[in-house]
């Protein structure tokens, strides 16, 4: 059984909190260095299994998900995150430029899970630290509802 606290501490605590995972560790490196250099404190995984087994509920105010991992795909592991903490928003990490699965998960899954959206790669700075800005700024305004 998972226990849910809403106590106002925990929502500043998981606000600057950031989840990645990602099989490339350059990749992940990458996103490390710009999110602390901006406050905020991450954590990473390049295994999802692993992912999985540390994640809990009211840690992250984010998770940065590559989509294509060896083991589970980003889409799965997104939607085992959520059972666990439905208000964990999400961004998808993608270098392809082929949208059609994207559009069917946006269409089907988004909706019911709400506040997911994707960065293709290679990586920019500016968008990756907006994103994660914004997702933060939906995470504020779902504390105060």
């Amino acid at each position: 059984m998972i226990l849910i606290n809403n106590n106002n501490d925990d929502n500043k605590n998981r606000k600057k909190k950031i989840l990645v995972v990602d099989d490339e560790p350059d990749i992940i490196f990458t996103i490390k260095v710009i999110l602390k250099e901006n406050g905020f404190e991450v954590d990473s995984f390049d295994d999802v299994s692993l992912a999985l087994e540390k994640f809990t509920a009211n840690t992250y105010g984010v998770a940065v998900l590559d989509i294509k991992m060896p083991k589970m795909n980003g889409f799965e592991l997104c939607e085992k995150l959520k059972i666990i903490d439905n208000k964990v928003k999400v961004i998808f990490l993608t270098a392809t430029t082929d949208l059609k699965d994207y559009n069917v998960f946006k269409k089907e899954v988004s909706p019911s899970r709400g506040n997911i959206h994707f960065i293709h790669k290679p990586i920019e700075n500016e968008n990756l630290l907006n994103e994660v800005n914004f997702m933060m700024t939906m995470y504020s305004n779902d504390a105060l509802a």
